[in-house]
């Protein structure tokens, strides 16, 4: 194997699907939008994920909780990763199975018009389609990042954006640029006034 070679077939891969982000920039601009009025409204994100989506949700929280941009200053933005609470998370799985481990978070933490983000290469996860489920029940708004063709989370969620590829790590590639546009956007749209 020419390990240069690979790299640069990946490398070429990346910049692909990054070209076909053309496709879906106004699914973007509508995450945008909805992260905006939630923050706007004085609701709260909820963000969750399995594996890498799960440490996107607790690094897309960092942002938004402290700051993306560093010439911006601006208060703190509410947003909780789901899946940092070792005790919530291995109580809920051993009590209640799994597949409610974020859910059951929802059903504690969710008001009226927060936000829920679920970020989910295949959207097929199912503790993601219970807690979405349960985020409507308790009347908040979901926000899917998916990938390939949505899964059973595109069915359920009030808006998607999902990545145009069935490359598992090409598509967290591009969930990584979409967490970054929703907040920088948001702190501009909010808060700005200052060039990028």
């Amino acid at each position: 194997m020419n390990t240069q070679d690979e790299i640069h077939r990946r490398l070429n891969e990346h910049i692909e699907t990054a070209k076909k982000m053309e496709a879906i920039l106004d699914d973007i601009d509508a995450a945008v939008q909805i992260v905006v009025e939630t923050f706007r409204s004085g609701r709260k994100l909820l963000i969750a994920g399995n594996g890498g989506s799960a440490a996107d949700a607790q690094h897309w929280a960092a942002e938004w909780v402290i700051r993306l941009r560093h010439d911006l200053d601006r208060p703190a933005m509410p947003a909780i990763a789901l899946s940092t609470d070792s005790s919530v998370i291995t109580a809920a799985a051993n009590d209640t199975g799994f597949e409610n481990i974020f859910a059951r978070q929802i059903e504690a933490l969710a008001r009226p018009g927060d936000l829920f983000i679920a970020i989910s290469t295949s959207g097929d996860s199912e503790n993601l389609v219970r807690a979405c489920r349960t985020a409507h029940e308790k009347k908040a708004r979901v926000l899917g990042i998916l990938g390939g063709e949505g899964g059973r989370l595109a069915e359920i969620c009030d808006k998607t954006v999902i990545i145009p590829s069935t490359n598992t790590q090409r598509i967290q590639e591009m969930h990584e640029f979409v967490g970054h546009i929703l907040c920088e956007l948001s702190e501009e749209l909010l808060y700005g006034g200052n060039n990028p």
